[in-house]
């Protein structure tokens, strides 16, 4: 039996694993700079792969992998004639695994994200960009999505047009906000204001996702959380963004400023900021106790972080049986079993 986005909602929420861009790159399969998903239709054994580490490790959905899969991106690479295979294909492999033996089918999700070249003053850009959004959602009811995930709008108009196409479809809809440290919408809407009003439009889903980490993203979600009646979302990337660097885009690192290639340490140099397992867990228990039930991690996810949330939530995964335990490690171990010389290794250590 597959569970439906509302039911999960209500019965106890959704974790939600994204972040498919850096971990593709980490992994040497996609280019850091242009992050346009073709490992999609290179490698598609590694994209189902992650697929199923995610579920392993407690996600509820598959989100199709076509985050920046959109015809503005792909004309920049000169590849417009992949778009509809790309999309195609990654949509397939997400319900191809989807469809393997799980504890409970996972959902998928196709996915929609904000283009770049939206402008709120030229009508022309406008047209282009909904008719992106239009042919991206018609590729994912022909596939047979169980949702759509309108993700990283940093325009309110924006993400209200990616809405309104999702709405046509008749497929539910999940709508997150990348907000930059200047703390407003570029269009002059506060996430709080953007959030309310896309509720009242028809989203079953608002919030946030991306840009923030745990710690700058928590009072946003506060004060959407006063705004909006229904489900919210919550995925942040986990980097230990801060008060005075409030987004990943500018995190430094005084250690490594000398070693690395680029101006910032965005995005191939942020391995030291990474929060760990048990950071992200404590987001999520903060996040659920605010009554945001839809839950995940954007770009930096790994499959940990998604076990370990899922364990604060009070969940097991199939990856649970392999949770840390230090009973039988040698050197803090206390099974009895171990070797007496356990007490000597310990004061050398």
């Amino acid at each position: 039996m597959k569970r439906s986005l509302h039911e999960r909602l209500a019965q106890g929420g959704i974790l939600c694993a994204e972040g498919y861009l850096f971990e593709m790159e980490r992994r040497g399969y996609l280019q850091a700079g242009s992050f346009v998903p073709e490992v999609a239709l290179d490698h598609p054994d590694v994209l189902a792969m992650l697929h199923r580490e995610f579920v392993h490790a407690g996600s509820d959905v598959i989100v199709a992998f076509t985050y920046n899969a959109h015809r503005e991106k792909m004309r920049i690479m000169d590849k417009e004639n992949l778009l509809e295979p790309l999309n195609r294909a990654a949509l397939r492999i997400a319900r191809s695994v989807a469809a393997e033996d799980w504890p409970e089918t996972p959902l998928v999700a196709g996915n929609i994200s904000n283009t770049n070249v939206f402008n709120p003053a030229d009508q022309a850009s406008k047209d282009e960009v909904r008719g992106m959004f239009e042919e991206m959602v018609g590729w994912a009811v022909d596939e047979g999505a169980d949702y759509m995930v309108c993700e990283t709008f940093y325009y309110h108009e924006e993400a209200a047009m990616a809405l309104e196409e999702v709405r046509r479809s008749g497929l539910p809809c999940v709508v997150t906000l990348g907000l930059f440290a200047e703390g407003t919408l570029r269009d002059g809407v506060s996430v709080e204001e953007s959030c309310r009003r896309l509720e009242d439009m028809g989203a079953d889903v608002v919030g946030m996702n991306c840009f923030r980490g745990p710690e700058t993203m928590l009072p946003q979600l506060q004060r959407i959380r006063g705004e909006v009646k229904g489900p919210m979302a919550a995925l942040p990337v986990p980097y230990r963004t801060q008060t005075q660097y409030p987004t990943f885009f500018n995190l430094p690192d005084p250690e490594s400023s000398a070693d690395q290639p680029f101006e910032t340490t965005f995005p191939t140099a942020l391995d030291p900021m990474l929060c760990n397992r048990y950071e992200m867990a404590r987001f999520a228990r903060k996040a659920y106790d605010m009554g945001i039930h839809y839950l995940g991690v954007c770009c930096g996810c790994a499959p940990v972080h998604i076990r370990e949330m899922a364990h604060a939530l009070g969940r097991t995964t199939p990856s649970s049986i392999y949770a840390p335990d230090m009973s039988k490690q040698f050197l803090f171990g206390n099974d009895a079993r171990l070797k007496t010389h356990i007490t000597d290794a310990k004061t050398r250590a």
